[in-house]
């Protein structure tokens, strides 16, 4: 394997590793917001993450559960 195509692998890698753990949503989140309205503000990381496990735990098909 080259070296071009172990950079290749690894950045698919990262990419799918980001989804899958949700990392990217905020990413996600600024852009769509600026895109939107450039001046508006934004949410902070943190609260970012809050309104989004706010939202989950509120949500009874996606809430947390103990088992």
């Amino acid at each position: 394997m080259t070296a071009a195509a172990l950079v290749r692998a690894a950045r698919r890698f990262r990419w799918f590793w980001r989804e899958l753990s949700g990392e990217s949503a905020y990413e996600r989140y600024l852009a769509h917001a600026r895109s939107h309205d450039p001046r508006a503000k934004v949410l902070t990381r943190r609260e970012f993450e809050r309104r989004r496990t706010d939202e989950r735990e509120a949500d009874p098909r996606e809430g947390f559960r103990c088992c």
